[in-house]
């Protein structure tokens, strides 16, 4: 495997790491729909939450979150609703974005909740 695919699993490892501690329930990894594929679904409470993972080895060419395009976030949208339907969810949902930055000596990671707000 590619180290650039090694290194997008560990984030999205360490994404749902994160998430767990902060009292999510991991729903779905890797869903794919149509041409999008959301890293990770999770639920928390009463609130649905559809989760982008970037991650990079450093943050010269911008921090990882800044990658996430508007052409990404209407595919986001489109599986998450799919998903949403296909289960029969009628709960509130929100977009987040975890940045992973980790090489040898950084080991970084960030949540951005409501992150589509961002842009």
């Amino acid at each position: 495997m590619a180290d650039h695919n090694e290194l997008g699993k560990l984030g999205e490892k360490l994404a749902a790491e994160l998430l767990r501690a902060k009292g999510y329930t991991i729903l779905e990894q890797n869903y794919f729909y149509d041409k999008a594929e959301i890293d990770i679904i999770a639920q928390k409470d009463t609130l649905m939450v559809c989760v982008e993972v970037k991650t990079r080895n450093s943050d010269f060419f911008g921090d990882p979150q800044s990658f996430v395009t508007p052409s990404k976030i209407k595919h986001l949208v489109k599986a998450m609703n799919f998903y949403l339907e296909e289960n029969n969810i009628e709960l509130e949902t929100r977009f987040d974005i975890i940045a992973v930055l980790k090489n040898k000596s950084v080991q970084q990671v960030m949540h951005y909740e409501d992150a589509f707000y961002f842009f």
